[in-house]
Order: structure tokens, then sequence, then C-alpha cells
């Protein structure tokens, strides 16, 4: 019963960890199935958890602090989209530039403004989302197999981890069973075709990284206000490559999205199990290998254990209108 119990908290563990990921991803897919290749995935991200802890600690209200990390997550996207859309820049330049800057601007207005290193002051209880405990999970606690899946595997997380899970079907429907969504993978495969139908390839591109920039407001503020209680410069550690990654992996589909996310959510969660450890044959199992773990699983994957993944046939091109 122990060994089981020891199962459900790393799955739970596994859920939480997987979130920032998943939400990453989905708003990665948005933006790639309109032809947008975003690698500032990883810079929105960051600098929504530092708009979220901010706000955040200053107004003492969590709602103001996600709205924050929305809108801040939002503006940089329409950079992005002004930079490839409008501009016709290169995609993956300005991605990486959207991450240098993310990086670099949370330290300094950080440390400016608090004080302490570039991080925020830690988050009280309003300020930050708290787990939800559902209805009859505490008198069910004890019941034996039910009770720990209930207790702690469905019940306990915080209102964002319910709507990461919520998120996958909503893009599934959205992407597959929409006008928009035929028209969204339209412009990613043949745009010229969809102009030629009358539909602004411009405006769905915008429509679509603006999605992509709301998703990744929420995977911050997940960072610093709900698995976290502050903001710690660079916490998204890689995140948003990881999530790019997943969302290769699952050959842009959301519901393979969701399987790959929870996939290296769990190998982060075992990571932090086995991290100072003794396995049998192998001793002590070190701290650098098991944090590694994630990364090395993406370049295992990447590849050619997934098999081919072709993107989007218009994806990272600049779209030129016809005259």
């Amino acid at each position: 019963m122990e060994s089981f119990q020891s199962f459900i908290l790393l799955l739970d563990s596994t859920v939480r960890l997987s979130m920032p990921l998943l939400f990453a991803a989905l708003a990665g897919l948005y933006s790639e199935r309109s032809g947008i290749f975003d690698i500032g995935l990883e810079g929105k991200m960051l600098a929504a958890a530092f708009a979220a802890a901010a706000i955040g600690a200053v107004t003492g209200n969590v709602w103001l602090g996600l709205g924050a990390a929305i809108l801040v997550s939002v503006l940089l996207a329409l950079v992005h989209g002004f930079a490839c859309i409008t501009a016709r820049g290169n995609q993956i330049v300005s991605g990486v530039a959207i991450n240098f800057l993310a990086a670099g601007l949370t330290a300094l207005i950080g440390h400016a403004y608090f004080q302490r290193g570039g991080r925020t002051p830690g988050l009280d209880d309003e300020a930050r989302f708290t787990p939800i405990t559902w209805l009859g999970a505490e008198s069910l606690q004890d019941v034996p197999i039910i009770g720990p899946i209930y207790f702690d595997l469905i019940s306990g997380h915080n209102l964002l981890v319910y709507i990461g899970f919520l998120a996958v079907p909503v893009t599934w429907f959205v992407v597959f069973r929409t006008r928009f969504g035929l028209r969204l993978r339209a412009v990613g495969e043949n745009p010229a075709a969809v102009d030629t139908a009358g539909i602004s390839v411009t405006l769905m591109r915008y429509q679509a990284v603006i999605i992509c920039g709301m998703l990744c407001g929420l995977a911050g503020a997940y960072l610093s206000t709900a698995q976290s209680a502050s903001f710690v410069p660079n916490m998204s550690a890689g995140k948003g490559f990881i999530a790019l990654a997943a969302l290769i992996f699952a050959k842009w589909k959301p519901v393979p999205v969701l399987y790959a996310c929870l996939l290296f959510g769990f190998l982060e969660a075992l990571g932090i199990v086995l991290q100072g450890r003794d396995l049998p044959l192998i001793g002590e199992v070190p701290v650098q290998i098991v944090q590694a773990l994630p990364y090395i699983l993406t370049v295992v994957l990447l590849a050619g254990f997934i098999g081919r993944a072709d993107p989007p046939k218009a994806g990272g091109v600049p779209y030129v209108k016809e005259r």
C-alpha cells in the first residue's frame, strides 16, 4: 500500500510539473499551425511569470497578476507577429530575440524595483492560485485505492491545472471542428489558396499569435503564482524549448501534445524522486544526471524515434500577396 501511495504522489507531481509545458505547447500549436514558428515561447513564458508575480506582490490580487501575465505575453506575441507577418522577418531570429529580451528585462526590472537580485517578494495566498479540495475528498482520504486517487491525484490541484486539461479538448475542437480551425490549418499549409478565397492571411496569423500569447501567459502565471509563490530569474529553465519538443513529438496534434507533456513531466518528477537515492548496482544517482533527464529524452525522441513529423508546409515562410 505504501508503494501505491508513492506511485500516486509521483503521478500527482507529474501533473503539476507538466502544466507549464502543456500551456506552452498548445500555444505553439496555434501559432505553428498558422505557419508562424515560435521559438519565443520560452521568453513569453518568462515575461508572463515575472508580470504575474510582480503585480500579484504589489496588489495582492491573483487575478490582476494573471491579467498582467496574459497582457505582457500577448504584447510580446504581437511584437513577434509584427516582425514575422508584417515586416516578413526571419521567424527564428525574432523568437530568439524575444527570449533574450525577456531574460534580460525581467532580471533588470525585478532588481530595480524589488531590490532582491531579480526576485519578487513571496506571494500571500490571495496573490497566488491555491489548491482546490474537491467535495468529499477529505472523507475518502483513508479509503484504500480510491482515497489516494481521488484525494491526491484528482483533487488538490489549483485552478490553472484544471484549465490546462480543459484546454486540450477545447483546442482539438477549435482546430479540427470549427471554421476558424479549418482556416487556421489552411493558412499554415497553403496561404495563397486561402487568400484567393478572400480570407485575410495576415488577420488569421495575427489571431493565432494572439492566442499563442494568451496561453503562454497562463504558462508563465502558473510558474510563479501556482507552482511557486514568487518569481526567480530564468525560472522557466528551458521549459519553452521542451514544450516545442513535445509539440514536434506530438506532430502538432492537441491530444498527443497532452501525452507528450505528461511524459516529460513524469520524467522530471521521477528525477526529483531519484535524486540522492541509492539504487541497486548504481549507487547514489548523480544530481546532474537527474536534472538532465528531460533534456536527454528530448534529444533521443527527436533523433528519429517518433517517426516522420512534418510541420505545416508554409511554416516559417513569410507570405507575400500576389498582385
